[in-house]
């Protein structure tokens, strides 16, 4: 049975204005294009690179659905009328990081200025870090493959080590609880130690750290089974941040290029599957194992609080949260808030040209989304169409 209804698109859609909502409709129309996506996307790469003074065209459309803004301030507007409906907020700079030793304490800079934004403020309970955003990718990827470090790159690779150290014992100070983020697979491994070791550290009491987990890949069912007895036996806490997977093109272009089987699913039915059973994992095991359902899938979703409501898990229980990224997924986020649940949105900030390339990453994913995008489609035009503005 499902408790929530995730089709009331006036709670859905309560913050936007009518301008707003069109807007929002206008724009998911042209993200149902693929072509027009692959086009734009090309056009986006060359204003970057040419330095165009065009950017004021992304700031009026796309910036604008998945962006709360460019400073501090704008961005804490959006915290707090998603506040006043009871939606949690967690920010994250967007811009992609630069791989030098510069570049990467500027980035640990700007995370613990993010950071800044918790203090006092129960509104945004977590925090996220992406680790090639402290770290060089090719030291991941060296890591991943188990191939030595030289006396430079050891030296490096400590650095890293102790700006993930900062920034997680500076949120830990502030109560903020932090997200890991998930990436490539050939770097993953490295990630997945570096999490495993901020766990047994900082989750003695409570899961402080929580790693992420793409369930579009074949190991991961294996790997969480594997981590959840580490817990066990070194008696700590499991944080585990739930999502079905970003980097599907990459993934299997890279197998292809390179000879070797994809490392993820199939296909989305066995991707389903996949994060079904880790659901069914986790769930008897929430008292060690918190869940953080990063989810648009309304099925995964309702899972989660049939089994609440069966076992009499009150929806404000800390042990597990929902959350979807600003500009999508509405009408799962409001709804759920609605009904008591704790719900928390993905808010990303920055100036526009530093975040292009987190925007047409979220043009992309709802273009290769089976289902996602002809949905956002079908809620927004049904609040059109309940407000009395017509569409085309």
């Amino acid at each position: 049975m499902n408790t929530v209804q995730f089709d009331n698109t006036e709670k859905a859609y309560c913050l936007k204005s009518n301008s707003d909502l069109y807007k929002s409709y206008l724009l998911y129309k042209l993200i149902a294009n693929k072509y027009l996506v692959a086009f734009s996307t090309q056009i986006a790469w060359l204003i970057l690179k040419l330095r165009l003074p065009l950017l004021f065209v992304f700031k009026k459309t796309i910036y604008k659905q998945f962006c709360a803004g460019e400073q501090r301030e704008d961005s804490m507007k959006i915290v707090n009328l998603l506040a006043s409906q009871h939606v949690k907020s967690y920010m994250h700079f967007a811009a992609e990081a630069e791989w030098s030793e510069e570049g990467m304490e500027d980035h640990l800079q700007k995370s613990l200025d993010t950071l800044a934004f918790s203090k006092g403020n129960t509104d945004i309970p977590f925090t996220v870090f992406k680790p090639t955003g402290l770290g060089s990718l090719a030291l991941f990827k060296k890591k991943t493959a188990k191939v030595p470090f030289t006396p430079l790159e050891e030296k490096a690779w400590e650095r890293m080590l102790k700006r993930i150290e900062l920034f997680c014992a500076k949120a830990i100070e502030l109560k903020v609880q932090v997200l890991i983020d998930a990436e490539e697979t050939w770097i993953q491994g490295a990630i997945d130690e570096v999490a495993e070791q901020l766990m047994l550290t900082y989750n003695s009491k409570s899961p402080n750290i929580y790693t992420t987990l793409q369930m579009y890949r074949k190991d991961r069912m294996g790997y969480l089974k594997g981590l959840y007895e580490k817990a066990e036996k070194g008696n700590f806490y499991l944080g585990v941040k739930l999502v079905r997977g970003a980097y599907i093109e990459k993934e299997n272009d890279r197998a292809e290029a390179k000879g070797y089987p994809s490392p993820i699913c199939e296909s989305k039915v066995k991707t389903d599957e996949e994060f079904n059973q880790a659901l069914h994992f986790i769930l008897p095991r929430i008292n060690r194992c918190h869940l953080f359902l990063g989810s648009h899938n309304e099925k995964s979703v309702s899972q989660v609080v049939d089994f609440m409501k069966t076992n009499n898990i009150s929806p404000s229980d800390q042990r597990i949260w929902f959350s979807q990224l600003f500009g999508m997924a509405d009408h799962i986020t409001f709804n759920l808030a609605d009904g008591g649940y704790q719900v928390i949105k993905y808010v990303p900030y920055g100036p526009v040209r530093k975040v292009i390339p987190y925007l047409i990453r979220r043009a992309d994913e709802n273009t290769s989304v089976s289902g996602q995008t002809p949905r956002e489609l079908d809620l927004l035009r049904k609040e059109l169409k309940r407000r009395k503005i017509k569409v085309f």
